[in-house]
C-alpha cells in the first residue's frame, strides 16, 4: 500500500507539472482525494499560514506594480546597466538579484531581460553570458528574500526551533550571492565572442537581426517612487520583526505570555503596506487584482495548497515506514537531502512548494533545522529542464541566437551557471552555519 500511495503522489506531481499553471495544485487535490477516499488516509491540516503569507506579500507587490513602482525600478536598472556595459556579465545578475530580493518575486526578471540583451548586443558582449546568469540570479534571490513565498514557508517551519528570519538571511544572502558571482566569473569567457559567433554572423548576413528599437518608457511619477519607498519599508519591517522578537507585541492569555507569531506579523505588515500604496499612490485596484504579479502569486498559492497538502498527508500517514529507512542516512549525511530538494524543485517548478512538500519530512526524520537553512538554495533546480518562463523569455529576447536550448535539450545555456551556483551556494551554506552552531 505504501508504494501504491507513493506512486500516486509522484504521478499527480508529474501530471500537474506537465499541465503547468494551476495544474500542479489541482492535481495535488486529485491525489489528496484518492488518498483520502480511496486509501482511507486522514488528511492533515492545509498549510494555511504559508498560503496567507504569500497572499499578503503578493497583494503588496501587485499594488507596487499597479502604481508604477516596478517601472521605476526597471528604469533604475537600465541606468546601472548602461553605465557599465563592458561588465554586464557581472552587473546583470547583481541587478536581477537585487530587484528580486526586494520584490520577493522573480517576476521582475521579465522586464529586465530585454534591457540586458540590448546592452550586451550594443557592447559586443555575447548575450548568452549575462542573460543566463541573470536568470539564475533571479531564482537564487528568492531564497534570500525576506518576503518571498519560499522564505516565509521555511520560516514557518523552523520558527518552533528558535530560529529566526535573521538566521535564514545570514546564511542564504552571502551563500547565494557568492554562488551567483562564482558562476558569473566562470562563464565570463563562455563561447566565442559575439562577432565570431557563427549563428550571429549568419543572422547578420541574412538580415535577420532587426535594428534595436527605443523601448517605450512609461512616465515615472512621484507616486511611483513613493510606492517603492513604501514597499521597501515593509520589507525592512519584516526583517526587523523577524530578527528581533522583542519588537513584536505580546499578549497575556490564561496566565501565559505569547508573542505575535511571524506568519501573523508578515500578513499584517504586508496588508498594511498594500493599503498605503493603494491609498497614497492612487493605485488602480482593478490593475492590482489583474496584474501579472497577482496572477503568478495566486498560481503559487494554489500549487502549495494542493501539492503540499497531498504530500503532507502521505508523509504523516506513512511516517512509521519512512522514518526508519531515512533516519540513518539523515544522521550520517544530512547534506544528501539537498539532492532530494533539488530533484523535487525540478518537478514542482516552485521553491515555496518544494519547501512545503519536502522540508517537513526532513525535520521529522531528525535533520537539524539549521541544516535546512544551508540546503535552502537547493530548491532552485527548475532551470534544469528549460521550460521555466524567464528561461524561455531570455532565449526569445536574445536576437543574436547565442542563448539557446541545445540539441540534447539539457545542454542549454542555463545548465552550467545553474549547477555551479547551486553547488557553490549549498556548500557555502554549510560553511556559514558553523558560525550559527
Amino acid at each position: 500500500m505504501f508504494f501504491m500511495q507513493l506512486l500516486l503522489v509522484l504521478i499527480a506531481i508529474f501530471i500537474g507539472a506537465r499541465i503547468g499553471g494551476i495544474g500542479l495544485g489541482v492535481m495535488g487535490g486529485v491525489g489528496l482525494g484518492i488518498l483520502t477516499f480511496g486509501f482511507g488516509l486522514e488528511p492533515t491540516s492545509p498549510p494555511i499560514d504559508v498560503m496567507l503569507m504569500i497572499v499578503a506579500v503578493i497583494t503588496a507587490a501587485s499594488a507596487l506594480q499597479a502604481s508604477g513602482g516596478m517601472n521605476y525600478l526597471v528604469s533604475l536598472a537600465e541606468k546601472v546597466l548602461r553605465k557599465n556595459p563592458s561588465r554586464i556579465t557581472f552587473m546583470a545578475p547583481i541587478v536581477t538579484y537585487t530587484f528580486t530580493f526586494f520584490a520577493g518575486t522573480g517576476h521582475v526578471a521579465y522586464t529586465l531581460l530585454p534591457v540586458i540583451s540590448e546592452v550586451a548586443q550594443e557592447s559586443k558582449v555575447r548575450p548568452e553570458r549575462p542573460l543566463s546568469i541573470a536568470v539564475i540570479a533571479s531564482q537564487q534571490a528568492i531564497t534570500a528574500s525576506p518576503i518571498s513565498a519560499a522564505t516565509v514557508a521555511l520560516l514557518a517551519l523552523i520558527a518552533p526551533y528558535d530560529l529566526t528570519l535573521m538566521h535564514i538571511l545570514g546564511v542564504t544572502i552571502p551563500a547565494t550571492l557568492l554562488g551567483v558571482m562564482t558562476a558569473a566569473f566562470l562563464i565570463r569567457r563562455r563561447g566565442p565572442e559575439l562577432e565570431d559567433d557563427p549563428e550571429y554572423n549568419h543572422r547578420l548576413k541574412e538580415g535577420l537581426l532587426p535594428a534595436v528599437k527605443e523601448r517605450e518608457k512609461e512616465e515615472i511619477t512621484g507616486r511611483s517612487k513613493l510606492s517603492v519607498a513604501l514597499f521597501l519599508t515593509g520589507a525592512v519591517m519584516v526583517v526587523l520583526f523577524g530578527s528581533f522578537e522583542q519588537l513584536r507585541p505580546s499578549f497575556e492569555s490564561g496566565g501565559e505570555i505569547t508573542v505575535l507569531s511571524m506568519p501573523d506579523t508578515i500578513q499584517i505588515v504586508m496588508l498594511m503596506i498594500a493599503a498605503l500604496i493603494i491609498v497614497l499612490c492612487k493605485a488602480d485596484v482593478h490593475r492590482v487584482a489583474s496584474g501579472s504579479v497577482m496572477r503568478a502569486g495566486i498560481v503559487a498559492v494554489i500549487a502549495i495548497f494542493g501539492i503540499a497538502w497531498m504530500g503532507d498527508t502521505f508523509i504523516e500517514a506513512n511516517m512509521d515506514t519512512i522514518e526508519p529507512s531515512l533516519q540513518g542516512v539523515a544522521q550520517a549525511a544530512p547534506w544528501m537531502f539537498a539532492f532530494a530538494l533539488f530533484m523535487m524543485s525540478i518537478l514542482l517548478n516552485s521553491q515555496a512548494a518544494t519547501v512545503q512538500a519536502l522540508m517537513p519530512l526532513g525535520l521529522s526524520i531528525g535533520i537539524n533545522p539549521i541544516f535546512m537553512i544551508a540546503m535552502f538554495p537547493a530548491v532552485n533546480g527548475y532551470f534544469f529542464i528549460p521550460n521555466y518562463g524567464p528561461i524561455i523569455a531570455a532565449i526569445g529576447f536574445d536576437r543574436t541566437g547565442t542563448t539557446k536550448i541545445g540539441k540534447y535539450v539539457l545542454n542549454h545555456s542555463f545548465m552550467i551557471p545553474g549547477l555551479v551556483t547551486i553547488t557553490t551556494a549549498v556548500a557555502l551554506g554549510f560553511l556559514f552555519i558553523t558560525v550559527l552552531l
